[in-house]
């Protein structure tokens, strides 16, 4: 849960950040002990029967499967739901899956806002990139961990869920609405991807939706997706991640430069974590004028989240769970040109605060 106030200033009281923080939590606390059939109501409350709604995503399985539940949730309740997200799709599972479930989405850049009145995120906070930071949300669905700085009327936050795609299973059925086959698959699939199979922490309550959705899900075309992965053109990558990488006290590090899509920065993460005797994985790369910084660890003893934060949060946004975890910093914050940035250059930062 969150509240909403500007960030604090050198000279603030801190009295005043610690009331925010006790209200903050105060108000999860109590979100957390609504039923299902309660946070149901309270979320339909919010809208309209002439409601345009605006549903902001940053598009990935959970999020996109995550929005496509909210849109039949409202289907019959608004006039009209759009889904929107900034960020390009280029990860050909990502793609598959959009093409082969049908799930319709547009560029945030090419729609305007102004024109929605009602605007919802889910699977992310207003806090997580700059493009959301402008939009007044009427209603926040996220399973991140709790981020401040904003409000808004309708929020359900859990972070102890290893799935927003779990939480949206569970508004569909407390609104006794079956998914279709394909809203099923998109929600499975989701599931499976940010619980990394059960293999990362999750709930029994995600277990519950992921059985509740096996029964529904077209199994076929969750391994059509899970195997449209990776373009040849993207295993140059690799090489460069092979050849750079520095492993010092069992932690590896890469940058591997320009990057067209962060998405590759992620796979690579993704695989380097396989390595015996590797407890932490920082891969870099420059997409666009931004840094993005992913990290990756085992979350025993470590978190990957606050590790982020920590070392990132002061001069862009970074955050996650303890195991996975993501910074995307303007490069003139870092007053580095993008070309001096290298594997050294990030080793450095990082092992400053480890």
């Amino acid at each position: 849960m969150t509240i909403q106030g500007r960030a604090a200033g050198p000279c603030e009281d801190i009295g005043l950040k610690q009331l925010r923080c006790v209200i903050a939590k105060q108000r999860l606390r109590e979100s957390l002990n609504k039923s299902a059939k309660e946070r149901l109501r309270l979320f339909l409350e919010v809208f309209d029967k002439d409601d345009d709604v605006l549903v902001v995503i940053n598009a990935d399985p959970d999020a996109l499967a995550a929005a496509q539940a909210v849109k039949r949730l409202l289907r019959y309740r608004v006039k009209n739901v759009v889904i929107g997200y900034p960020n390009e799709v280029r990860r050909l599972s990502n793609l598959a899956m959009v093409d082969l479930l049908k799930i319709q989405a547009e560029r945030l850049q090419n729609l305007k806002v102004g024109d929605f009145s009602k605007k919802i995120i889910v699977d992310s906070q207003p806090t997580h990139l700059p493009s959301f930071e402008n939009i007044q949300f009427d209603a926040v669905i996220d399973h991140h961990p709790v981020t401040t700085e904003w409000t808004a009327r309708y929020i359900d936050i859990r972070p102890d869920y290893g799935a927003t795609a779990s939480m949206l299973v569970e508004y569909l059925r407390a609104a006794d609405l079956k998914p279709s086959v394909a809203l099923a698959t998109a929600l499975f699939y989701a599931i499976k991807v940010d619980t990394n199979n059960f293999e990362k922490r999750a709930t029994l309550s995600d277990v519950i939706s992921f059985r509740y959705l096996f029964k529904i899900a077209n199994q076929n075309l969750v391994r059509k997706i899970e195997l449209s992965e990776m373009r040849l053109s993207e295993l140059n990558y690799f090489r460069i991640a092979l050849t750079d990488m520095k492993v010092s006290k069992n932690r590896a590090y890469v940058h591997v430069g320009r990057v067209r899509n962060p998405d590759i920065l992620v796979m690579i993460a993704d695989f380097l974590k396989q390595v015996d005797k590797i407890a932490w994985v920082i891969v870099s790369g420059i997409h666009g004028e931004r840094l993005v910084v992913i990290f990756r660890c085992d979350g025993y003893k470590k978190n990957a989240g606050k590790m982020a934060a920590k070392i990132f949060g002061n001069d862009g946004s970074a955050g996650g769970h303890r195991q996975a975890a993501r910074a995307e910093v303007p490069c003139k914050n870092l007053g580095l040109e993008s070309q001096e940035f290298t594997t050294r250059t990030l080793k450095k930062m990082i092992t400053k605060h480890m």
